[in-house]
């Protein structure tokens, strides 16, 4: 029986990995032409996602490339105001850990036998139990699980629903070596998570394992189009800056000077989601995992969700070896129940954040009472 994996993200690798460590095989097919293909982005809060790590053999490979120092946080107000700083002890657990993506996913791609994922196939379509790919050729299977994505081609075998814009648009700059560039601003942002929340923006700076300085500023309440309407040229990254600071009037100087310091990579990034609840009649060779599945505002869960998906999937198929609709609609029914209640916690803190007062409703949030 034939297991195809359309995308080698962390979900889709950790399914392949738990398939792997019970003795059945998959195949992987990723549209990137190599594992360095393209970057993989920032850090990861993995925390339920560790159950995933555990089913694949491989929680301690992971708690070594973990930052437990990235749990650390600093909450502060437009005005410089410093509402809430959190410094994790060296001792503590590695509860909510930060770490880098790239890193976690060349954890699951080293776990994995060579042959497993098959570089440079773009998946088009699937029909009549084939796979077709951009470069003309196919493959067969049995059991296909889209893992590919928020713009994922086989979520459309399953559903009409489509990622919709939910009012979010993020510029994404950086400060790279910062404690060597810039010290005052690198112990500023200390060393896991600095955010700023004023009324209708936020600044949201993530220390990455390379001493990269991630920094997301994030316009609420904005039209789809708004990148086009914001004045930002994205083609000049000097000019960018500068109109960003702009956006930002009233802000305290340091955190202009943040963004005065970042280098030349200026990156839009419009933040769409599924709907809530998500589900489809289930099809017994055909399923998804991750975003793909249950697309979520960034705020923590959707790693978490995409590996737990692959591991239970992976652990369903395991159960039911012989009876792969068996198997997915098991893990389909736990993944629906699952996922609705984080996708919903994750709505509430997306609101949470566009609310005027986004930043004490946040301190009320991790200081309760």
């Amino acid at each position: 029986m034939t297991i195809a994996i359309v995308g080698a993200g962390l979900g889709g690798l950790a399914l392949a990995r738990v398939l792997h460590v019970k003795g059945i095989d998959a195949v992987v097919y990723e549209r990137d032409a190599s594992r360095d293909a393209r970057g993989q982005g920032g850090m990861l809060d993995i925390h339920s996602g560790q159950r995933a790590l555990r089913e694949a053999g491989l929680i301690d490979q992971f708690h070594a490339i973990a930052r437990g120092e990235g749990q650390d946080m600093r909450l502060l107000e437009p005005d410089g105001t410093l509402l809430l700083q959190e410094d994790t002890p060296d001792d503590a657990p590695l509860d909510r850990p930060e770490v880098d993506r790239a890193d976690l996913r060349n954890l699951l791609l080293d776990s994995l036998p060579e042959n497993v994922v098959r570089w440079g196939h773009a998946f088009t379509s699937a029909d009549n139990g084939r796979l077709h790919f951009a470069d003309g050729s196919g493959a067969t299977y049995d059991l296909l699980v889209g893992a590919d994505g928020a713009q994922s081609r086989v979520r459309a075998l399953l559903t009409d629903a489509r990622p919709t814009h939910i009012g979010q648009n993020v510029v994404e700059v950086g400060i790279p070596d910062i404690d060597r560039t810039h010290p005052a601003l690198a112990a500023m942002v200390g060393r896991g998570n600095y955010w700023v929340l004023g009324n209708g923006i936020s600044l949201g700076a993530q220390r990455n394992g390379d001493g990269r300085v991630r920094i997301g500023l994030s316009f609420y309440n904005t039209d789809e189009d708004w990148f086009s309407t914001s004045g930002i040229p994205f083609d000049d990254p000097a000019a960018a800056r500068a109109r960003l600071i702009e956006l930002l009037p009233g802000w305290d100087s340091r955190f202009t000077a943040l963004i005065a310091a970042c280098d030349d990579s200026v990156v839009p990034r419009s933040i769409t989601t599924l709907p809530i609840g998500l589900t489809w009649p289930s099809t017994p060779d055909i399923t998804l995992l991750g975003d793909a599945a249950h697309l979520m505002p960034p705020v923590g869960q959707g790693a978490n969700m995409a590996l737990l998906d692959g591991a239970l999937l992976g652990l369903a198929l395991a159960a039911h070896p012989d009876d792969f609709p068996a198997a997915v609609k098991e893990y389909e029914r736990e993944m629906f129940e699952r996922t609705s209640a984080a996708a919903r916690m994750s709505a509430d803190m997306q609101e949470l954040l566009t609310s005027p007062d986004a930043a004490q409703k946040l301190l009320a949030f991790f200081q309760p009472g």
